[in-house]
């Protein structure tokens, strides 16, 4: 591989290849013709060559061009014998097809989902190359369209397979799953739904993931994703040594995709958006309705209205935007305190209050700052 004018360029040689039945890496490479080595890619439209010498593009399969043209994901030669010499084939035909908006070959459908291909998806292929075709589906163009052919080819449970004799509590199966990702993709299905739209709300902090005032890198839009796909399993546990439960959102991600970087956020996000459940009545109503079971920030309830509470607790657009007025080493001069668990707290009620009175002044701040610490020392 080189790197030539801001291009990396491969150069390897025709080739034939021969696969055994444990393995996606060829067991035995000979040198090929151009046809033999068209004839073993995984899709027409990755069959084409371009001729360096006559400046022409060459299709020998005889499909490639055509195939390009109208729009349709098909196997060189017989989808089954392709998909079983490498089962990655399956998913890489499924992201080229929602990549470019292709029609998925009805033989290619068929071959995908029996249950010699789904056999070899399983021990040919490592969860490692699984989860970084998935990656690439989340991250693309459409992620809800791409996990739909997933499901409809009946590879979702192979694809994010779960604990060993466990049974998932989900009664319409992966279509449920989807629908969650889908409804947060797209925010007039959310409409439809005003709590999920709150909750989707919160993991996202806009409706719109696709629209230029996104404010989310692909990182968090990736992890959202994940995060609304599998929101209903998010109070499901499975169990492990010494009887620990363990929640199996854990075990899909970091088993099934290994994506061990990712399990903690998504876990995070599906708690966050649990204790802001018994929000939605609240924001949903134009009365200033006390919410239930919500763990208010001590010291702060008998300062600010109900309506200031919500305020707080839900955050704001652009939260992330907002700076303190006063900062650690503010509190420790104002306050006279040593650096610790104290100055933590009262970073927070500071903030707390920021959210809930907006227009006040740094010099404000610290006046209840002062009188809040004097009535808690009367207290004492």
């Amino acid at each position: 591989m080189l790197n030539l004018f801001g291009m990396r360029i491969d150069f390897v040689n025709l080739r034939s290849e021969e696969y055994t039945e444990n393995s996606r890496i060829p067991s035995k490479q000979s040198f090929g013709t151009p046809e033999v080595d068209a004839y073993r890619r995984d899709l027409t439209i990755n069959s084409l060559f371009y001729n360096i010498h006559s400046d022409s593009v060459e299709d020998f399969t005889k499909r490639g061009i055509s195939d390009l043209k109208s729009g349709r994901i098909v196997t060189p030669l017989p989808p089954k014998a392709i998909f079983l010499d490498d089962p990655l084939r399956v998913l890489r035909a499924i992201r080229f097809g929602v990549r470019f908006e292709f029609t998925l070959d009805e033989d290619l459908k068929v071959a995908a989902a029996c249950g010699d291909v789904k056999d070899a998806l399983a021990a040919k292929i490592s969860k490692e190359r699984i989860g970084k075709e998935i990656d690439l589906m989340i991250s693309g163009n459409q992620p809800v369209k791409a996990l739909t052919h997933i499901c409809d080819l009946t590879l979702f449970w192979n694809v994010f397979s779960l604990p060993p004799k466990f049974e998932p509590a989900i009664p319409d199966g992966c279509e449920s799953l989807v629908k969650y990702m889908e409804m947060y993709a797209k925010p007039n299905l959310m409409k439809r739904n005003r709590g999920f739209a709150f909750l989707t709300w919160i993991l996202h902090g806009t409706l719109s993931i696709y629209s230029k005032e996104s404010t989310f890198k692909d990182k968090e839009r990736r992890l959202s994703l994940f995060a609304a796909l599998f929101l209903p399993l998010k109070n499901i546990t499975y169990q492990v040594k010494k009887a620990k439960m363990v929640p199996v959102v854990n075990y899909i991600i970091v088993d099934s995709l290994k994506r061990n970087e990712d399990a903690k956020m998504v876990l995070d996000l599906h708690q966050a958006s649990q204790k802001f459940l018994s929000l939605i009545p609240c924001l949903a109503s134009n009365e200033d309705l006390q919410p239930d079971d919500v763990d208010w920030i001590r010291g702060l309830i008998d300062d600010v209205s109900i309506a200031s509470r919500v305020r707080v607790l839900t955050g704001l657009d652009k939260v992330w935007e907002v700076k303190p007025l006063i900062s650690g080493e503010d509190i420790k001069n104002v306050l006279q305190l040593e650096e610790g668990p104290l100055v933590k707290e009262w970073k927070e009620k500071s903030m707390a209050w920021e959210l809930a009175n907006p227009s006040r002044t740094t010099e404000e701040c610290i006046d209840w700052l002062r009188e809040t610490n004097s009535k808690r020392v009367k207290l004492e």
